[in-house]
């Protein structure tokens, strides 16, 4: 092996280490092996920048901020309140009503506000109903990640695979491509959870009597709220002790729920603090509209019947979304290109065109847009684009790719797209789903090459594997929200996530091959 080859693969290994680590955020980790690749010349400084040019990034930077504009509009409180049925129901009833319709949504919008939308309001239901709020959240989150693979748009890391596609000289996905597969994983998982959720999720656990509301002396107008930690919050990783929280926030932290599933009502002070974990803090009426709207905090619930009254704008928002995906769709038809080989109709287009109508519009608030865009995940994706290109320069992803098909050369490309699927979920579930892509891509592209193959299943297969993160909390941040909202364990996701990921394997790597020949 050259230089290069060890180079990076002991950069990869490190930048691995320092992901599952946590020690700093996905997008600087990647960020600094990007960097490394520079020093040593196996990057040029235009590969390095050319994946913050790249439309499939900046598709997913606006599309936040059309997920936002829809948020603010009120549209998704009033959607979920006439799927949740009133009065006496049952786990299955209520299920039935509401987790198809989730996962359609998920297909067009970012599943967090999703999520941080439903979660508290679907936990204030389930109480007044008489139903345990464990039932529901975890399937909540799973059914976003469904919908989310259905679409090009549903979630970032198929527009990622998308624009490293594009960047190969191959034709990307249409808008409804990857639903061919899509769909049948999604059915598939919502009948498992129908079917098995009710026995492999737990009963309600209830919040510790030592935070209850109760306790509150009179006079003192303060009440329980519960915080998840975003990336933002300037607290990651210290001790809460060395953080003065009740300074900064002018509240009290009474319970941390760890993103590891663990309990703290006492000796708070050493916990060291998480971006996901949950805090339970005692605070008057002010915190909430103070907050609610910070990237500080992913969720703030008190839990009261959240606001889903919505605004006079929501009907409008949603028309725009529905342009949006029509457009994106008839676009990409043969006789539009015709029509009008000037102008490229793709989803970049009508997502740029919604964007700046919603800006326009007060949809969202124009003057705080930045606020509303991840760029974690985006400094995320575009470092993922150099260090993909970063392995092709030096070799590593032809002799990973010449290993991996030597181990198997008896057994044809359809053992590989198993392999490349097993490996791409690892990652996905140990990392972040965009890190995951970005490391399977070029391994995928050199396994076919190698082969003389159609590379569009293994690009396929990666959609899938990178976005099927159900086995941890840690590996997406929807299920990093409902676990510290529903007080579950690490294992609850381990025991109704893991045969979720076998399902997802089983349909891809029998239906991808039918649909998408090699």
């Amino acid at each position: 092996m050259t230089f290069e080859v060890i180079f990076v693969l002991l950069a990869l290994l490190g930048m691995v280490v320092a992901l599952v680590a946590d020690k700093m955020r996905p997008g600087m980790i990647l960020f600094s092996v990007v960097g490394l690749f520079l020093c040593v010349g196996i990057l040029t400084p235009k590969e390095m920048l050319e994946g913050f040019s790249n439309k499939g990034m900046i598709t997913v930077a606006l599309l936040f901020l059309v997920s936002e504009g829809i948020r603010q509009s009120g549209t998704l409180g009033q959607v979920i309140k006439k799927l949740l049925p009133q009065g006496k129901t049952t786990v299955f009833k209520a299920q039935l009503r509401l987790l198809p319709s989730v996962a359609f949504i998920s297909a067009f919008l970012n599943n967090t506000p999703v999520v941080v939308i439903f979660a508290p309001i679907i936990k204030h239901w389930a109480k007044s109903v008489k139903l345990p709020a464990t039932k529901f959240l975890i399937p909540l989150s799973y059914v976003t990640i469904l919908g989310g693979i259905c679409t090009l748009i549903g979630t970032s890391t198929n527009l990622v695979v998308h624009g490293m596609v594009l960047e190969a000289g191959y034709e990307g996905f249409s808008m409804f491509e990857l639903g061919k597969v899509g769909v049948f994983i999604a059915i598939a998982g919502i009948i498992y959870l129908f079917l098995f959720s009710k026995y492999l999720l737990p009963e309600a656990r209830p919040d510790d009597a030592a935070v209850s509301e109760e306790n509150i002396e009179e006079g003192e107008k303060l009440h329980r709220v519960e915080a998840v930690l975003g990336a933002r919050f300037p607290g990651i990783n210290k001790k809460l002790g060395d953080f003065n929280f009740q300074r900064h926030y002018g509240a009290v932290v009474k319970e941390i729920k760890t993103r590891s599933g663990q309990r703290y009502v006492e000796n708070l002070n050493n916990v060291v603090l998480r971006e996901g974990d949950t805090l339970v803090v005692m605070a008057d009426d002010s915190f909430i509209p103070t907050w609610g709207e910070s990237s500080v905090f992913v969720l703030l619930t008190n839990g009261n019947d959240p606001d889903a009254s919505g605004k006079k704008k929501g009907w409008f928002a949603l028309f725009l979304l529905i342009i949006m995906i029509v457009g994106a769709t008839v676009g990409e038809l043969p006789i539009v290109k015709e029509t009008f080989p000037e102008v490229k109709l793709d989803m970049f287009f009508f997502v740029s065109i919604t964007t700046i109508i919603m800006a326009w519009t007060n949809l969202f608030p124009a003057r705080k847009y930045t606020k509303y865009i991840s760029w974690d995940i985006l400094i995320t994706i575009a470092c993922a684009f150099a260090i993909s290109k970063a392995m092709v320069n030096s070799g590593v992803a032809d002799c990973v790719a010449k290993f991996v098909i030597g181990l198997s050369h008896n057994y044809g490309p359809h053992v590989l797209l198993a392999i490349l699927f097993i490996i791409t979920n690892l990652f996905t579930e140990l990392i972040t789903n965009n890190a995951a892509a970005a490391l399977s891509f070029p391994l995928a592209l050199s396994i076919a090459t190698q082969m003389g193959v159609d590379p569009t299943p293994f690009f396929v297969v990666i959609c899938m594997a990178a976005s099927a993160s159900f086995s941890t909390p840690i590996g997406y941040q929807t299920n990093l929200i409902v676990q510290g909202i529903g007080n579950y364990k690490f294992t609850d996701f381990v025991r109704i996530g893991l045969p979720l990921n076998i399902i997802t394997f089983l349909i891809s790597v029998i239906l991808i091959p039918m649909i998408w020949e090699f």
